[in-house]
């Protein structure tokens, strides 16, 4: 009898520690979730030598997998934080739905261009980076957001202050 209950115990603790090992699917919203992640720099110039732009960079969760499109639509909303305009939408590449547990999640990096500074009202038009422009400091913000393709929209998140040095 002895012979047979050391085999037995032996399983069955075998068997208790790799029950928490077994991959259970994701258990995400249907609706996107994303969290700002980081800036490539976090000053960027405007001047009349060309722009400069910032890497902007987010993770995402989708509990039903359906983020991008097939065709041009739009899937991630950029707002400038200071004057609330939008700024040009990107596309996400289409994911293809996998298996039964379809949650997914990543990261997604874009490249912004500079905005243009916002000089005080009636001094000078936006983006002037004539020779007689002031130097001006500027800052700003990003409001960015995400659309499935059920037409979910994500939460909305902000980036770090990004610091605007207006002409060189």
């Amino acid at each position: 009898m002895r012979t047979l209950f050391l085999p037995l115990f032996a399983l069955l603790a075998v068997l208790y520690f790799l029950h928490p090992a077994c991959v259970q699917p994701p258990n995400y919203p249907i609706e996107p979730v994303i969290d700002f992640l980081s800036l490539s720099k976090d000053t960027i110039w405007q001047t009349r030598f060309g722009p400069d732009s910032v890497v902007i960079t987010f993770s995402f969760t989708d509990g039903d997998g359906d983020l991008g499109f097939t065709d041009s639509t739009a899937g991630i909303f950029i707002v400038d934080g200071r004057d609330t305009f939008a700024k040009p939408s990107y596309r996400i590449p289409y994911i293809e739905q996998q298996g039964a547990g379809n949650g997914i999640s990543g990261e997604i990096s874009i490249v912004v261009p500079t905005t243009c500074c916002i000089y005080p009202p009636n001094t000078r038009p936006p983006c002037d980076t004539t020779a007689n422009a002031p130097q001006l400091f500027d800052t700003v913000f990003y409001l960015i957001s995400i659309k499935d393709r059920a037409g979910h929209l994500s939460n909305e998140i902000a980036t770090a202050p990004i610091f605007l040095r207006c002409k060189r």
